[in-house]
């Protein structure tokens, strides 16, 4: 299995000089690179690949205005070139927004392959660097793991990180478990789970609203261009890393118990969060509970340690359908956190509700073995979600007397 180590350090100030010229030639030859893309594309309808691009850099590698970019490692370059060919394949695949053009303000990273740095006495040497990196070791890296990929990134808070990939023999598949678990993904509650437990939403934004909106403030009244005006937007960038930092931690604790504990978890998928953020009202409140981060950490470590996860379409009525008789009521505000069952009158807690018919319709999948477990559907795709799953009883009952 891959996994990637995360570390802070703290350059040199010769470091400090290459590595930001390296990201700034990155950053150059990317947007380089997208708008050529783009202008063949309009213009002539022509495609460029990323065969082409890498013919592109050869040549500008040999202007003498541009000739700064040999004297940074080629590899990020190339490596920038394959980002945007992938970007660009997410993008003809719909599951991505075309290419946006890299901006200084936002940091940058540059990634390096085994040809481009060198791995002894467990130190990381970089290449055109003479010293290695004074990586703040929070953690060892697994015996016998060596690095393939390296990517130093630096965030927009002025902090630098990096990142090594290793593959690692130690993520074994845990000890097989019978406790399988249904998760709804709330807000008030940041998740309901099928055995009667709710996880408190700790709003990690609302914590530091009041202070990032101060440095918000001061920013904008700021002059354009000046020292002052950059050091307030360090200032903002720095409170917003801290409510990342503050909202990943919790997620990577609570992933990890999930994971550990349960052999079988059933979500919500809810790979359509961005059109859920259009709501003006709930927007702020459904990013900062991050239900796309929690679910790709579920993902990923699911696969790591042998356990199954199921994606549950999102227009299955989870929220509308009685656990206990299996009646869906036509409609049910946002506002209506418990509701009775007008059929068998069992009442229900909503969220709860939800999260026990997550898991049923995930055991039913897996039970079935229909479809693949990972993004499985719980209707045919030929069908429409109006109905599916409905006591249609009544329905019948209207049919006939028309």
């Amino acid at each position: 299995m891959e996994q990637a180590f995360r570390y802070r350090f703290f350059p040199t100030p010769e470091q400090d000089n290459l590595l930001r010229r390296t990201m700034g030639c990155v950053r150059l030859v990317y947007n380089r690179a997208l708008a050529a893309r783009t202008e063949a594309w309009y213009e002539k309808q022509q495609k460029i690949d990323y065969v082409e691009t890498s013919a592109l850099l050869t040549a500008w590698k040999k202007q003498s205005e541009l000739d700064f970019l040999n004297e940074v490692s080629c590899v990020p370059l190339q490596q920038g070139l394959r980002h945007l060919q992938k970007a660009f394949s997410h993008f003809f695949a719909k599951r991505a927004k075309y290419p946006r053009f890299k901006k200084k303000r936002s940091g940058g990273s540059a990634e390096f392959t085994k040809s481009a740095f060198r791995w002894k006495d467990r130190q990381v040497f970089l290449a055109k660097c003479t010293e290695a990196l004074p990586i703040r070791w929070s953690r060892p890296l697994p015996d016998g793991c060596t690095p393939s990929t390296i990517t130093v990134k630096l965030d927009a808070s002025g902090r630098w990180f990096v990142s090594l990939l290793v593959d690692n023999p130690g993520i074994k598949p845990l000890s097989p478990s019978i406790k399988a678990i249904g998760i709804d993904a709330g807000i008030t509650s940041l998740m309901a789970t099928s055995d009667g437990q709710k996880t408190i939403n700790p709003k990690h934004f609302n914590r530091k609203y009041k202070r990032l909106r101060q440095a918000q403030k001061a920013l904008s009244r700021r002059q354009k261009g000046s020292q002052n005006r950059e050091k307030a937007r360090f200032e903002v960038a720095r409170i917003q890393a801290s409510i990342s930092d503050a909202r990943k931690d919790f997620l990577h604790k609570l992933t990890t118990q999930l994971v550990r504990e349960n052999q079988t978890i059933a979500v919500e998928d809810k790979a359509k969060v961005r059109n859920m953020v259009k709501n003006r009202k709930l927007a702020r409140s459904i990013s900062d509970a991050a239900w796309g981060e929690l679910t790709r950490q579920l993902e990923y470590k699911a696969k790591w340690y042998g356990r199954t996860l199921v994606k549950i379409d999102r227009w299955f009525p989870s929220s509308k359908r009685c656990g206990k008789c299996g009646y869906i009521i036509d409609k049910l505000s946002l506002k209506v956190r418990e509701w009775t069952c007008p059929k068998c009158q069992v009442f229900h807690d909503r969220d709860l509700n939800a999260a026990s018919n997550i898991l049923a319709a995930g055991l039913a999948v897996l039970s079935s073995n229909a479809e693949e477990v990972c993004g499985a559907n719980i209707r045919p795709n030929r069908h429409s979600s109006k109905g599916q799953l409905r006591n249609s009883g009544n329905r019948k009952k209207q049919k006939l007397k028309e």
